[in-house]
């Protein structure tokens, strides 16, 4: 078994270099997020010449496929956020190395473990390449925005109104175990997908349906009246009943989408709510851990030594849509700036062990290095660091684009829209899909779905749930 150059750096007895973190210093910044950059890298080795063409662009084993689009997504806030281009080669090809056969990031290589949630997260880096002006491939007709698009088109045909009154379920192929879960981070995914093309595009079509998963999710009892977000349900039961774990990238997920449809419709009184509600119970959540305040941890499996390799990068999707919100709906920008800057700071201190001195751990209260170290562990701290070259950006520079002739502003609705009977392709036409929006009926079935307070999933339900590694994108 080969083992990585990192890991067995991480393996070393730690020495006592540390990173160094001045956080009202833009150099210090830089120099921090590069060094965390190049631990993260380090990791990478799948664009070497032996490497075959299906692992070109992935993580080494056991990680996931998704994983690796959730590295790029990160890595091209790296290149935004300092200017460094050395690695944007490797960025590129790996991007372009995953779209499979029709351009829409389904690579057969990767069916049997293959989630919507997994999709996402490539189209969640294409955006970001879209958004910050990323250098389309020259020697590809393929652009960002058409991959991006094409993975909504794939995911919108997939909308189940065949149980629970609609919804996406976790798994892309009925083969695949968790199949019949119907979770927050595939619905929540496609909700900002959907909100971020609306933005992009300006078109009416994405902005309902990001009204409409956004309308779903909140009737299915996926997050409840006070913004607390959580893990999913079962169509086997027709969502009568939530799991409700919480993770810190569900609300991250919804809270960026929620961001972009508040920017988008110009500062909606609806979209403020509910963002403003989601930062509020984030903080209650992941936050607000005793003698560690504003330093953010994964309380599902940090304090008990449970995460597994899913898990330790879900902080990096917290501290990532935490601050890109921050500067599109910039009312929350002291709040964010203050949660960031104290869990950079603690970050930072974990990135003190391996033979290098500066390999981050995964729990940054103990004011140190905890001896956890991976692609996740890395990915989460340099986020987090990094966030803070954003806040303290000028304001607008590193503001998301939008696509040409689009207006800010220029959305009046909200997710209280009147469905058609069909689904519009973007840019007209039929999508082809024949999903068809909800009826009476499926309403009614929706009304059924409402949220269970707090009561879990039946225990017989759980098993199976448990036995096939659903939660937490664990598999």
């Amino acid at each position: 078994m080969r083992l990585h150059l990192a890991a067995l750096a991480a393996l070393s007895a730690p020495l006592t270099i540390a990173l160094n973190l001045e956080i009202n210093s833009t150099s210090s910044l830089l120099n921090a997020s590069s060094t965390i950059a190049y631990g993260l890298m380090s990791w990478y080795q799948n664009n070497a010449s032996s490497t075959p063409p299906t692992a070109i662009g992935t993580l080494p084993a056991p990680l996931y496929w998704w994983e690796a689009g959730a590295v790029w997504g990160g890595m091209l806030d790296y290149w935004a956020y300092t200017n460094d281009t050395s690695y944007n080669p490797t960025v590129t090809q790996a991007l372009l190395a995953q779209v499979g056969p029709n351009d829409d990031y389904m690579p057969p290589a990767y069916f049997t473990s293959l989630g919507n949630d997994d999709q996402a997260f490539w189209a969640f880096a294409v955006l970001t390449a879209l958004e910050h002006g990323y250098l389309s491939p020259s020697n590809s007709t393929t652009q960002w925005l058409d991959l991006a698009v094409a993975v909504w088109n794939t995911q919108v045909r997939r909308w189940d109104t065949t149980s629970c009154g609609g919804g996406l379920k976790w798994q892309v192929f009925q083969s695949n175990a968790g199949w019949n879960y119907k979770n927050t981070v595939s619905n929540g995914a496609f909700f900002q997908i959907s909100a971020r093309l609306a933005r992009y595009t300006g078109n009416q079509t994405y902005l309902d349906w990001a009204g409409r998963s956004w309308d779903w999710m909140n009737a299915t009892g996926l997050f409840d009246a006070q913004y607390n977000v959580f893990d999913g349900s079962d169509d086997l039961i027709n969502c009568t009943r939530v799991d409700h774990t919480a993770w810190t990238y569900n609300p991250a997920i919804l809270m960026y989408g929620s961001a972009m449809m508040y920017n988008y419709t110009n500062g909606s009184a609806v979209w403020e709510e509910r963002l403003s509600g989601l930062l509020s119970a984030s903080v209650r959540n992941f936050f607000s851990m005793e003698n560690a305040t504003n330093v953010l941890y994964e309380f599902a499996c940090e304090p008990e030594n449970t995460c597994n390799n899913d898990q330790f990068s879900f902080k990096a999707y917290m501290s990532r849509w935490l601050a890109k919100s921050a500067i599109i709906a910039p009312y929350i920008l002291p709040e964010v700036r203050t949660l960031l800057t104290r869990s950079a700071q603690a970050a930072a201190q974990s990135c003190s062990g391996g033979n290098d001195g500066t390999t981050c751990g995964q729990k940054w209260y103990v004011g140190g290095y905890d001896g956890s170290y991976g692609v996740g562990q890395q990915l989460s701290a340099l986020e987090t660091v990094q966030a803070l070259l954003l806040l303290g950006s000028e304001q607008g520079r590193l503001a998301p684009r939008v696509g040409s002739g689009v207006t800010i502003g220029q959305a009046t609705r909200t997710s209280t829209f009147v469905l058609q009977s069909e689904t519009a392709a973007p840019g007209g036409g039929d999508s082809g899909s024949g999903v068809r929006t909800a009826d009476a009926n499926s309403a009614n079935r929706q009304r059924m779905c409402v949220r269970d307070a707090w009561p879990v999933l039946g225990l017989p339900v759980m098993a199976m749930v448990f036995g096939a590694g659903i939660l937490g994108m664990g598999r």
